[in-house]
């Protein structure tokens, strides 16, 4: 049974998440078939929803304004991008080829992404609403903003979609803060796939730290040629700057908070942002149709606290939250609640687990993790500074 909820205190504007919204993004219509792909086989009477549907993210705007964190947020009016802010991260010929498809009545982007009649719209939506909640943090409204947006961005690279995104969100957030004074932008993505779209944008920069936890799933194709591994370190004045964590499939919620401490702590503190974007996806969860790993609501409640922490003591609080997967309809909302929960450091949890207690050995992680920190430690000459 759920705690009873706690009064938010009125003192400080950390102590609440503006939560930025706009139901347009419900218009995204991914269809049905087996799984992603939109097929129909011909001999299965039950096609089901693409996993990246409306519903999961009816659930999580629910559980905001219904649930026991109800009190601690916020809720501001999303707005679709303009084709000239997508130019900061995407090149205007990927732009144009999106325009197109829209207006020829939708296309398969790539496998498993589609574009059909509403999903310009809702990408539109999506990309403008990341960026309003940006701008609420840069300009000093308040220091934690969420993006509760679909379709998802972090696959999105600069020149294609990939792994149903359509615009990279988090990747148009992180320019805009660069291009608005801000001199060095951390990204951690929990998502359990590679945020290779983000990653692929600043690859080049010195910048951007990008780091992402994923589960080991290399490439997937011509959308995804990138393979998320500990040596795409990033290039030029970026080498080094990008730093991949591929953790083994079952990680749980012990090994990804050992994977965070060891290896996001350090390099976030070393790297000192001025502002912090955190990527969330709750596909990481143990019981995701489109993932591998076992963290459940206690584990996504360390992890926004470690953010929290991080964002606090160098970021003076500032702080974006940009919602990616999640495909469970029902526990991705209850995994997003525990991460606000987390991020807000509330004393205790305001809602049980309703799956609850998931069986986790993470000796293997943990073996993972002190072979990637050492591989780093070798070839990441910041992380080895003063």
């Amino acid at each position: 049974m759920a705690a009873e909820p706690v009064p938010p205190p009125s003192s400080s504007p950390t102590d609440r998440i503006h939560v930025f919204w706009h139901e347009g993004m419900l218009d995204h219509n991914t269809g049905t078939g087996v799984f992603d792909t939109g097929m129909n086989p011909g001999f299965l009477d039950v096609l089901e929803k693409h996993p990246e549907n409306s519903d999961r993210v009816k659930n999580m705007l629910s559980i905001l304004k219904r649930g026991p964190i109800s009190p601690f947020i916020s809720w501001h009016l999303g707005r679709p991008a303009v084709l000239s802010e997508l130019f900061s991260f995407h090149t205007p010929e990927y732009v144009n080829e999106l325009v197109e498809a829209d207006r020829d009545g939708g296309k398969v982007v790539c496998s498993g992404t589609f574009l059909n009649p509403g999903s310009w719209d809702a990408a539109l939506l999506a990309a403008g609403t990341t960026l309003s909640a940006m701008k609420h943090v840069l300009d000093g409204c308040g220091k934690i903003s969420y993006a509760l947006i679909r379709p998802p961005g972090h696959h999105a690279q600069p020149t294609q979609a990939d792994g149903y995104c359509l615009l990279n969100n988090a990747g148009l957030a992180v320019q805009l803060a660069l291009d608005s004074g801000c001199k060095k932008v951390a990204v951690v993505d929990i998502d359990v796939h590679y945020g290779n779209g983000t990653a692929e944008g600043f690859y080049h920069s010195d910048k951007v730290l990008t780091i992402s936890l994923h589960m080991n799933h290399g490439s997937w194709g011509p959308s995804h040629p990138h393979n998320g591994t500990v040596d795409e370190l990033g290039d030029g004045e970026g080498c080094g700057y990008n730093l991949n964590i591929p953790l083994p499939n079952g990680t749980g919620d012990r090994g990804y908070k050992y994977a965070i401490i060891e290896l996001v702590v350090p390099a976030v503190q070393k790297f000192e942002p001025d502002v912090m974007v955190f990527v969330v996806g709750q596909d990481s969860s143990a019981f995701d149709p489109n993932g591998r790993q076992c963290l459940t609501m206690e584990g996504y409640r360390e992890i926004g606290k470690i953010i929290r922490s991080l964002a606090d003591k160098h970021s003076d609080g500032r702080l974006l939250i940009v919602q990616e997967g999640g495909y469970h309809v029902t526990y991705s909302a209850y995994c997003l609640h525990a991460t606000l929960e987390g991020v807000l450091d509330l004393s205790h949890p305001l809602l049980s687990d309703p799956i609850a207690y998931y069986p986790e050995d993470e000796a293997f992680s943990v073996e993972v993790i002190g072979s990637i920190k050492q591989y780093q430690k070798d070839r990441v000459p910041f992380l080895n500074g003063p």
